[in-house]
Protein backbone atom coordinates (compact mmCIF):
# COMPACT_ATOMS: atom_id res chain seq x y z
CA UNK A 1 0.00 0.00 0.00
CA UNK A 2 0.77 4.02 -0.36
CA UNK A 3 0.57 4.82 2.95
CA UNK A 4 0.51 8.97 4.36
CA UNK A 5 2.22 9.78 8.02
CA UNK A 6 1.41 12.88 9.29
CA UNK A 7 2.85 13.83 12.36
CA UNK A 8 5.28 11.13 12.00
CA UNK A 9 8.29 12.70 14.13
CA UNK A 10 5.86 12.28 17.27
CA UNK A 11 5.77 9.60 19.80
CA UNK A 12 2.55 7.83 18.39
CA UNK A 13 3.62 8.76 14.56
CA UNK A 14 6.88 7.68 14.90
CA UNK A 15 5.95 4.20 15.93
CA UNK A 16 3.42 3.69 12.96
CA UNK A 17 6.05 4.72 10.75
CA UNK A 18 8.14 2.03 11.42
CA UNK A 19 5.38 -0.59 11.67
CA UNK A 20 4.63 0.64 8.42
CA UNK A 21 8.47 0.51 7.01
CA UNK A 22 8.61 -2.79 8.51
CA UNK A 23 5.76 -4.09 6.92
CA UNK A 24 6.71 -3.26 3.48
CA UNK A 25 4.38 -0.53 2.59
CA UNK A 26 5.50 2.41 0.66
CA UNK A 27 5.30 5.50 3.13
CA UNK A 28 5.37 8.92 3.13
CA UNK A 29 6.28 10.67 5.99
CA UNK A 30 5.11 14.28 6.76
CA UNK A 31 6.20 16.62 9.74
CA UNK A 32 6.82 20.21 10.35
CA UNK A 33 10.48 19.10 10.48
CA UNK A 34 11.91 15.58 9.35
CA UNK A 35 15.28 15.46 10.15
CA UNK A 36 14.98 13.19 13.06
CA UNK A 37 13.54 10.06 11.12
CA UNK A 38 15.92 7.73 10.36
CA UNK A 39 16.36 3.76 11.00
CA UNK A 40 12.74 3.20 9.72
CA UNK A 41 13.44 -0.50 8.93
CA UNK A 42 12.40 0.50 5.46
CA UNK A 43 12.59 3.25 2.48
CA UNK A 44 10.52 6.27 3.09
CA UNK A 45 9.99 9.54 1.69
CA UNK A 46 10.20 12.82 4.00
CA UNK A 47 8.24 15.82 3.39
CA UNK A 48 8.79 19.06 5.79
CA UNK A 49 5.01 20.85 5.33
CA UNK A 50 2.91 22.34 8.01
CA UNK A 51 -0.74 21.27 8.06
CA UNK A 52 -1.94 24.55 7.79
CA UNK A 53 -0.97 24.79 3.75
CA UNK A 54 -3.86 22.52 2.46
CA UNK A 55 -2.75 23.01 -1.31
CA UNK A 56 0.72 21.33 -0.15
CA UNK A 57 -0.54 19.22 1.87
CA UNK A 58 -2.89 17.66 -0.78
CA UNK A 59 -0.11 17.63 -3.25
CA UNK A 60 1.59 15.57 -1.28
CA UNK A 61 -1.23 12.82 0.17
CA UNK A 62 -2.45 12.62 -3.39
CA UNK A 63 -2.34 9.21 -4.95
CA UNK A 64 -1.53 7.12 -1.75
CA UNK A 65 -4.05 5.02 -0.34
CA UNK A 66 -4.59 5.81 2.92
CA UNK A 67 -3.68 8.78 4.99
CA UNK A 68 -3.28 8.24 8.91
CA UNK A 69 -2.35 10.94 11.01
CA UNK A 70 -1.19 11.60 13.90
CA UNK A 71 -1.13 14.87 14.32
CA UNK A 72 -0.59 16.82 17.48
CA UNK A 73 -0.29 20.38 18.26
CA UNK A 74 1.58 20.11 21.71
CA UNK A 75 1.13 18.89 24.60
CA UNK A 76 2.64 22.26 26.20
CA UNK A 77 0.76 24.03 23.78
CA UNK A 78 -1.23 26.96 25.84
CA UNK A 79 -3.62 27.27 22.52
CA UNK A 80 -3.77 23.59 22.46
CA UNK A 81 -7.81 23.03 21.95
CA UNK A 82 -7.80 25.45 19.11
CA UNK A 83 -4.54 24.49 17.32
CA UNK A 84 -5.28 20.99 17.65
CA UNK A 85 -8.92 21.47 15.76
CA UNK A 86 -7.39 23.67 13.42
CA UNK A 87 -4.77 21.61 12.51
CA UNK A 88 -7.10 18.40 12.43
CA UNK A 89 -9.55 20.46 10.08
CA UNK A 90 -6.96 21.52 7.58
CA UNK A 91 -5.71 17.36 7.39
CA UNK A 92 -9.55 16.85 6.84
CA UNK A 93 -9.36 19.31 4.24
CA UNK A 94 -6.86 18.33 2.65
CA UNK A 95 -7.46 14.68 2.37
CA UNK A 96 -10.96 15.74 0.39
CA UNK A 97 -8.96 17.65 -2.11
CA UNK A 98 -6.22 15.08 -3.03
CA UNK A 99 -8.71 12.26 -3.91
CA UNK A 100 -7.91 10.07 -1.05
CA UNK A 101 -10.49 8.71 0.51
CA UNK A 102 -9.38 6.96 4.13
CA UNK A 103 -8.51 8.69 6.44
CA UNK A 104 -7.31 7.04 9.85
CA UNK A 105 -6.98 9.63 12.70
CA UNK A 106 -5.22 9.30 15.82
CA UNK A 107 -7.37 11.03 18.42
CA UNK A 108 -7.18 10.52 22.47
CA UNK A 109 -8.62 8.07 24.92
CA UNK A 110 -10.56 11.54 26.72
CA UNK A 111 -13.95 10.65 24.36
CA UNK A 112 -14.22 6.96 25.67
CA UNK A 113 -16.94 6.65 27.90
CA UNK A 114 -17.33 4.69 31.30
CA UNK A 115 -21.00 4.56 32.96
CA UNK A 116 -22.53 7.12 30.09
CA UNK A 117 -20.20 10.32 31.24
CA UNK A 118 -16.82 10.44 28.31
CA UNK A 119 -13.96 10.29 30.70
CA UNK A 120 -13.13 13.49 30.05
CA UNK A 121 -15.35 15.37 31.91
CA UNK A 122 -14.72 12.87 34.77
CA UNK A 123 -12.93 14.99 37.83
CA UNK A 124 -9.88 12.87 37.92
CA UNK A 125 -9.05 13.47 34.56
CA UNK A 126 -5.40 14.86 34.31
CA UNK A 127 -5.49 18.67 33.51
CA UNK A 128 -2.16 18.90 32.32
CA UNK A 129 -4.28 16.84 29.27
CA UNK A 130 -7.77 18.39 29.12
CA UNK A 131 -7.34 20.80 26.84
CA UNK A 132 -6.16 18.36 23.99
CA UNK A 133 -8.32 15.61 24.85
CA UNK A 134 -11.52 18.33 24.36
CA UNK A 135 -10.18 18.99 21.09
CA UNK A 136 -10.01 15.54 20.27
CA UNK A 137 -13.32 14.74 21.17
CA UNK A 138 -14.73 17.84 19.62
CA UNK A 139 -12.91 17.03 16.36
CA UNK A 140 -14.68 13.86 16.68
CA UNK A 141 -17.96 14.90 16.49
CA UNK A 142 -17.10 17.08 13.41
CA UNK A 143 -15.70 14.15 11.57
CA UNK A 144 -18.66 11.83 12.20
CA UNK A 145 -21.03 14.72 9.70
CA UNK A 146 -18.48 13.77 6.88
CA UNK A 147 -19.81 11.78 4.17
CA UNK A 148 -16.89 12.17 1.97
CA UNK A 149 -14.00 10.11 3.31
CA UNK A 150 -13.97 6.88 4.54
CA UNK A 151 -12.49 7.94 7.89
CA UNK A 152 -11.89 5.81 11.04
CA UNK A 153 -11.17 7.56 14.53
CA UNK A 154 -8.90 5.37 16.38
CA UNK A 155 -8.86 6.44 20.63
CA UNK A 156 -5.69 4.28 22.18
CA UNK A 157 -6.20 2.82 25.75
CA UNK A 158 -6.19 4.78 28.78
CA UNK A 159 -2.56 4.03 29.84
CA UNK A 160 -1.01 5.00 26.21
CA UNK A 161 2.61 6.37 27.61
CA UNK A 162 6.47 6.07 27.49
CA UNK A 163 6.02 4.46 30.69
CA UNK A 164 4.19 1.10 28.80
CA UNK A 165 7.14 -1.32 28.31
CA UNK A 166 5.52 -4.08 26.77
CA UNK A 167 6.75 -3.32 23.34
CA UNK A 168 5.41 -4.77 20.59
CA UNK A 169 3.49 -7.95 21.44
CA UNK A 170 1.40 -7.89 18.47
CA UNK A 171 -1.66 -8.87 20.55
CA UNK A 172 -4.82 -6.98 21.68
CA UNK A 173 -8.28 -6.34 22.25
CA UNK A 174 -10.41 -4.17 20.35
CA UNK A 175 -13.73 -1.72 21.80
CA UNK A 176 -15.70 1.38 20.09
CA UNK A 177 -16.90 3.62 22.93
CA UNK A 178 -15.76 2.18 26.57
CA UNK A 179 -11.88 1.35 27.12
CA UNK A 180 -11.17 -2.10 26.76
CA UNK A 181 -9.59 -3.17 30.56
CA UNK A 182 -7.98 -6.51 31.35
CA UNK A 183 -8.57 -9.05 33.54
CA UNK A 184 -6.60 -6.68 36.81
CA UNK A 185 -8.92 -3.26 35.69
CA UNK A 186 -6.48 -1.99 33.45
CA UNK A 187 -6.68 -0.35 30.15
CA UNK A 188 -3.30 -0.42 28.63
CA UNK A 189 -1.52 -0.70 25.24
CA UNK A 190 1.77 -0.06 23.90
CA UNK A 191 2.31 2.67 21.63
CA UNK A 192 4.33 -0.12 19.41
CA UNK A 193 1.03 -2.45 19.49
CA UNK A 194 -0.82 0.90 18.95
CA UNK A 195 1.13 0.91 15.41
CA UNK A 196 0.02 -2.18 15.28
CA UNK A 197 -3.78 -1.90 15.25
CA UNK A 198 -3.26 1.12 13.37
CA UNK A 199 -1.37 -0.86 10.63
CA UNK A 200 -4.01 -3.86 10.93
CA UNK A 201 -6.72 -1.42 10.34
CA UNK A 202 -4.90 0.10 7.02
CA UNK A 203 -4.25 -2.96 6.33
CA UNK A 204 -7.76 -4.67 6.29
CA UNK A 205 -10.47 -1.77 7.37
CA UNK A 206 -13.10 -2.80 9.59
CA UNK A 207 -13.91 0.81 11.49
CA UNK A 208 -15.09 2.73 8.56
CA UNK A 209 -17.60 5.78 9.41
CA UNK A 210 -16.83 4.55 13.33
CA UNK A 211 -14.61 5.51 16.15
CA UNK A 212 -13.08 2.42 18.02
CA UNK A 213 -10.36 1.47 20.69
CA UNK A 214 -8.14 -1.27 21.85
CA UNK A 215 -6.27 -2.48 24.60
CA UNK A 216 -4.70 -5.87 26.66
Amino acid sequence: MKIVIIGATGFVGSAILKEAAQRGHTVTALARNTSTISNTGGPVKTIDIDVANETALAAAIRGNDVVISAFNAGWTNPNLYNDYLSGAQHIEAAVAASGVKRLIVIGGAGSLEIDGTQLVDGPDFPEAYRAGAKGARDYLTQLRANKQLDWTFFSPAIEMNPGITTGRTGHYRLGTDAPVFDANGRSSLSVEDVAVVILDEAEKPAHTHQRFTAGY
